[in-house]
């Protein structure tokens, strides 16, 4: 089979995909949708998402319009270099496609989220086990359309470029593909995170903390933004991010098979490989999407584990037979290691994060038990344990590594992040539920149905957090497993031989590297607490001015928290952005491509830290709250509550948008780095 012929299967593959999103999406659609109460609460969070989304598109759209024009000139045709000798046609448009792709993923994931929000709600009157199908679909919905989404538009500039240009150039214009889908994460991630916690942190130090109202409450203003920031955030932002992840993986392996050259092995073969095993991980989440159900609230987290265990299971055993059949006998198995080593390290990881951040294990439960003596010592307690959660989950990643390096070398590790994602239908499906939930059960606060509705939203919304955690470390194990691929094809294309850390170029790019996650960190954190302030204001002042508001005998303007949780969002996005695009060009030219190796060295490894011990924090701080709202320790109103409201709203940005971000902050700089290489191999530039 030619390389051609392989193509249109993955493409086939992803019509399938896309195809099985539909079916889900149409079932949800024709669920009950509630009275029109509940209907009109959620016209108002689809509205108020779609406004800041398109607000936000309007940002991006000319930041990717300006970067392509500059990639066209200095890298299409090579205006500042006469012979043409870095030149590489295509990487403009391919970098127009990709970032539209991302947009368009997310966009379609939030148009999902907010129908399937109110018939959760609805279905949670029947009890938990129609409840979860609806939002677990529609979960599954954003999960298979992002992977049909980038299979198709992979595929498709992938067979364009092959009709006018060989093999090489074209997988090469694929770069530019991934550093588009790579920009519009970052932003998708970073502005909706600063906007979905701006609102939950504004409405719930008012709300909770100082006006002593539920979660959700109607009266509370923010309570439309912070539902609309779950969809923005947790939906919109998750789906560009796993997009990019997804075709980072697949491309940083073809790019190391381009450098390869082993025995009777074609070139086409390396290329196509990493493709295919998507086109598996795409059947294998199909058949396993039945398998999550339950009826008892206490097992919908198991619910959930056994879909990422079938679709595992059956994921690996397709694996076996693509790489038995499509490589040599020896080369195959060496390969299908470096490929179940990969996914084995993805759940390792999972399983720890889940440890870490689930209530029903014992660092969330002492968590909530240093609730009693107040917030000062659950800040100190949720710290600790978000760095202790790093230890183990990296023994588990540097082992993998080293067991796919050792089997198959670079083309392994890449190989194994691509066995991490291939079954993204349904990680993202488990992970993408949980904000579906979330919502629901804002909506029945709201709408003010029965508690019993409430408590079986919240069961769900409970075991999303986790598996929103889960997800988050299985995001920053791929980045560590994809960066070392596009790391080592960097290297070849840059004509980068080593890095000498004795060097001081080299030495000064390595602390670069490591300060930039935690200035891209404050610089999201601290975005999220001005937004957040403004909002804080903005309630204090409805629930003083406006008569009968607190007595529930009038309504609240919940469009100004919105507006100004969508300004804040916009306006702060910019500058994280900017340093992640400029600051690798700025090193390489600066102090050439040995400190800029340096520079993606360090921010690799102070981003995989800091990002899941963030990360970890948040998600423990939130279930920690959560355990004591369930009636222990005192329950909802006591003062260990109090104090757990504290360590929720510093995790909320640890968790939704500093800590989810980096891993997007790291891939972003070495995707550009990438695509920028031949330039420094080239010139080899020290100014």
């Amino acid at each position: 089979m030619d390389f051609v012929q392989t193509l249109w299967i993955v493409l086939g593959s992803g019509v399938v995909s896309l195809l099985a999103a539909g079916v889900l999406r149409s079932f949800i659609g024709k669920a009950p949708a509630g009275d029109e109460k509940m209907r009109g609460l959620a016209a108002k969070i689809r509205e108020g998402a779609m406004a800041f989304l398109m607000r936000e598109y309007s940002v991006i759209v000319p930041f990717v319009l300006v970067v392509g024009v500059l990639l066209y000139l200095f890298l299409d045709v090579g205006i500042l270099n006469e012979s043409q000798t870095w030149a590489q046609p295509f990487t403009a448009l391919s970098f127009v496609i990709g970032a539209f792709c991302s947009g368009l993923s997310g966009f379609l994931g939030m148009r999902t989220a907010t129908i399937a929000n109110v018939r959760t709600a609805e279905a949670g009157k029947m009890g938990v086990t129609k409840a979860l199908q609806i939002s677990f679909f529609s979960g599954a919905t954003m999960g298979l359309g992002v992977v049909g989404l980038a299979l198709i538009g992979f595929v498709c500039v992938l067979l364009v470029l092959l009709q006018v240009t060989d093999i090489e150039t074209a997988v090469r214009g694929l770069t530019g593909f991934g550093f588009g889908a790579s920009v519009v994460a970052l932003f998708a991630r970073v502005g909706g995170g600063i906007y979905t916690k701006a609102a939950d942190v504004g409405g719930d130090l008012v709300g909770k903390v100082e006006a002593g109202i539920p979660e959700d409450d109607p009266r509370n203003p923010a309570t439309i933004a912070d539902s609309v920031g779950d969809n923005v955030g947790d939906v919109a932002g998750m789906g560009a991010d796993l997009f990019e992840s997804y075709i980072g993986a697949v491309l940083a392996t073809m790019l190391v098979g381009l450098h390869l050259s082993i025995g009777n092995i074609s070139q086409s073969d390396l290329l196509a490989y990493p493709l295919l095993l998507c086109a598996v991980g795409v059947v294998a989440s199909i058949l396993s999407l039945g398998v999550v159900r339950t009826s008892d609230p206490e097992k919908v987290q198991a619910a959930l584990k056994n879909g990422m265990v079938v679709s595992g299971v059956l994921f690996l055993g397709g694996a076996l037979w693509l790489t038995l059949a499509w490589f040599p006998t020896e080369f195959a198995w060496r390969v299908f290691w470096a490929v179940t080593a990969g996914m084995i390290a993805g759940v390792a990881v999972g399983l720890l994060t889940e440890y870490y951040t689930a209530s029903k294990y014992r660092p969330v439960k002492n968590l909530a038990n240093s609730s009693k003596t107040g917030p000062g010592t659950v800040l100190i307690e949720g710290l600790a344990l978000g760095y202790e959660s790093t230890a183990l989950p990296i023994f588990a990643i540097v082992i993998a590594m080293g067991v796919a390096y050792a089997f198959s070398g670079l083309y392994g590790i890449g190989a194994g992040a691509v066995g991490m994602l291939a079954t993204l239908g349904m990680t993202l499906a488990i992970d993408a539920f949980g904000p579906v939930a979330d919502n629901a059960g804002g909506i029945a606060e709201m709408a003010g149905l029965p508690p019993e509705v409430r408590e079986r939203t919240d069961a769900l919304d409970m075991a999303g957090n986790t598996t929103a955690a889960i997800g988050k470390g299985f995001a920053i194990a791929v980045a560590g497993f994809m960066c070392l691929a596009l790391f080592g094809a960097f290297k070849e294309d840059s004509g980068l031989v080593s890095i000498d850390v004795s060097k001081t170029s080299t030495l000064i790019g390595l602390l670069l590297g490591g300060m930039l996650p935690f200035l891209f960190s404050a610089l999201t954190m601290r975005a999220v607490g001005r937004a957040a302030m403004e909002i804080v204001e903005e309630v204090r002042r409805q629930f003083r001015e406006i008569p009968g508001l607190m007595q529930g005998t009038a309504d609240s303007d919940p469009a100004t928290c919105v507006s100004i949780a969508t300004k804040g969002a916009i306006k702060q996005m910019i500058a994280p952005g900017f340093i992640a695009v400029v600051s690798p060009i700025l090193t390489g030219l600066a102090l050439g491509r040995e400190a800029l190796g340096g520079l993606l060295a360090g921010a690799l490894v102070s981003s995989i830290m800091l990002g899941m011990s963030m990360a970890n924090s948040g998600g423990a701080w939130d279930n920690a709250k959560k355990f004591i709202e369930k009636g222990n320790l005192g329950g909802k109103k006591s003062e260990p509550h109090k104090a757990a409201v504290v360590g929720d709203t510093v995790g909320d940005p640890f968790k939704d948008t500093s800590g989810p971000s980096l891993n997007i902050l790291v891939k972003l700089m070495t995707m550009m780095s990438v695509v920028t290489a031949a330039i420094y191999g080239a010139t080899g530039w020290i100014l």
